[in-house]
């Protein structure tokens, strides 16, 4: 009797046990592919789902800054060894979990460069009361951020008012992080293919190298605008090594 006691109350202890939630932290980072970690100021919101029933159990955006360069972008990473300080940018959520649950970890980043922005998605186990946290999950962001700053989108220009049949096409291009590309820097201009595509009417006419100028993320082309009609311009970023891509495009008018 005194035995069957006991495990009736055994049974009582576990099932309540098993009930109580218990407080896990999970921090969730943004991280662009061969640089440093997505600052807010560029936007970075975080979605935390089960991926079962569809419940949305945190959502937000990060806080904090890109990182420290020196660490994240050492040519040697011990295994295991903790890439964001306590200023880098995360998203911090704080959650009472009553049994394991399998979740989607959806990453909308960069929400403010929307021509740059992607949506990454990973999935994880959360245990209660483990606690994911130092680098916490890192998703990948690939590319690069590409802004055309002139010709303007839809811009309408004679063709008489243009000198010698040359405009100037003008970029500026960083890393998924907003890190700085320069000549020689960490980022070096000369390892990235930077081309601009140029259609007029629908057709393409030509394709051409922007080449860096100086100042930190411009590039520049002059164009060979010599009829009227419709144009369309595509200008793209390419790095071989890593396989990151970025585009813009814009569309102007020559009569």
């Amino acid at each position: 009797m005194k035995l069957k006691t006991n495990l009736i109350l055994l049974l009582l202890i576990f099932q309540t046990a098993i009930g109580i939630a218990q407080t896990t932290n999970v921090i969730v980072r943004a991280k662009a592919k061969d640089a440093k970690f997505l600052p807010a100021t560029l936007g970075v919101h975080v979605t935390i789902k089960n991926n079962m029933t569809g419940e949305v159990m945190a959502k937000g955006m990060a806080t904090g800054g890109s990182g420290n360069t020196e660490l994240i972008m050492a040519d040697a990473i011990s295994r295991g060894q903790q890439l964001a300080d306590e200023g880098t940018s995360k998203f911090m959520a704080t959650l009472e979990l009553t049994e394991p649950t399998f979740v989607d970890v959806e990453v909308y980043a960069s929400t403010n460069r929307r021509n740059g922005t992607k949506k990454v998605t990973t999935q994880v186990w959360l245990i209660p009361g483990k606690h994911i946290v130092g680098d916490g999950i890192v998703v990948e962001i690939p590319g690069f951020i590409v802004d055309i700053l002139s010709p303007t989108t839809q811009q309408y220009t004679r063709l008489s008012t243009i000198a010698d049949g040359k405009m100037l096409l003008k970029a500026s291009i960083t890393m998924a992080c907003g890190c700085v590309i320069s000549k020689g820097g960490t980022w070096n201009s000369d390892d990235f293919t930077i081309n601009a595509i140029i259609k007029r009417n629908g057709t393409k006419v030509t394709e051409v190298p922007l080449k860096f100028t100086g100042v930190w993320n411009n590039f520049e082309v002059i164009l060979p605008v010599n009829e009227k009609g419709d144009y369309e311009v595509h200008v793209y970023a390419y790095d071989p090594k890593t396989g990151n891509t970025g585009l813009d495009k814009i569309n102007f008018t020559i009569f």
